[in-house]
């Protein structure tokens, strides 16, 4: 595997991960913001260059001291070519199977072979698979072949007023993390936690605070770009909140020219018409997460 370094590498790299959207998405929206700061310390492998078939994105080996810690140990796939990529997975300076470990793609078809792979190497796998969306503005500028007016909601992609007397929108900060992390369906242990302080240290999030001066409704964003964690706690859900921050969250990224993109458990379907009223389409493939525990 090569290591792409330098600017120019990566800067034709998001060029072409851009022509495989939305297949690519979750590796291009890393490589988008390692192209602008990278502030996460990743690195980019791939199999040749320029001429690649798969990309794997992770962090650097000394990011990774904790074997325990799956949240770090993140890496994020896309490969044109699946058989290709099974080879790539397998090779043990791309990943380290000796860890607890994530891989995330937006590429359904390569659940078959980390499957596999896990087999082979006595790995405990459990696989999450939810609803990928793209806000409208993003669609508009990277595929626009998605967009189809007429199953947008009539509402004008406008989040409903919400109270501005007792909300009051705001941006997270470190100390609200065990909130946010107690609140995150993937969260609720100390590495988890350690990894939403990074997330809000790191990147834009958005919040409305409550009356109580603390944080009623809530977004963060991930080190793929990626709008994550969001929440409402329960004594101010049903008034509109999450909406309003996904929004504003939605406005503030696209005129950085950031893909604002994020996911929603297949279940949750009061998530799913809010996006809808915002007027953010659901992509043909999925959000997929892999998490790889050794036996």
């Amino acid at each position: 595997m090569l290591h792409l370094q330098g600017g120019q590498m990566l800067q034709m790299l998001e060029k072409s991960l851009r022509r495989s959207l939305p297949e690519s998405l979750k590796v291009y929206g890393t490589i988008f913001h390692m192209n602008r700061g990278n502030p996460f310390n990743l690195k980019a492998l791939v199999d040749k260059w320029p001429d690649f078939s798969t990309v794997v994105v992770r962090p650097q080996e000394q990011e990774m001291t904790d074997d325990l810690d799956h949240y770090t140990n993140t890496y994020l796939v896309f490969s044109k070519d699946i058989r290709k990529g099974q080879e790539v997975l397998a090779t043990p300076e791309v990943i380290n199977w000796k860890q607890h470990l994530q891989i995330q793609s937006s590429q359904p078809s390569l659940n078959e072979v980390i499957q596999s792979l896990a087999a082979a190497k006595s790995l405990q796998v459990k696989h999450s698979q939810n609803i990928l969306y793209l806000s409208l503005e993003t669609v508009k500028k990277l595929v626009p072949s998605l967009l189809d007016e007429k199953n947008l909601a009539p509402t004008g992609g406008k989040p409903k007023p919400i109270n501005e007397a007792l909300f009051r929108p705001s941006s997270l900060d470190v100390a609200h993390a065990a909130l946010v992390n107690e609140f995150w369906l993937f969260g609720g242990n100390e590495r988890s936690l350690r990894f939403v302080e990074r997330c809000i240290r790191t990147f834009p999030s958005f919040c409305l605070l409550g009356p109580e001066g603390t944080p009623a409704s809530w977004a963060l964003m991930d080190q793929t770009g990626e709008m994550r964690a969001g929440a409402t706690v329960p004594k101010y859900r049903s008034q509109g909140l999450m909406a309003n921050v996904m929004y504003t969250q939605c406005q503030a990224l696209s005129k950085l020219g950031f893909p604002v993109y994020s996911h929603v458990d297949g279940r949750n379907k009061i998530v799913q018409k809010v996006k809808l009223s915002l007027h953010e389409a659901p992509l043909p493939g999925d959000w997929n997460q892999w998490h790889c525990v050794p036996l």
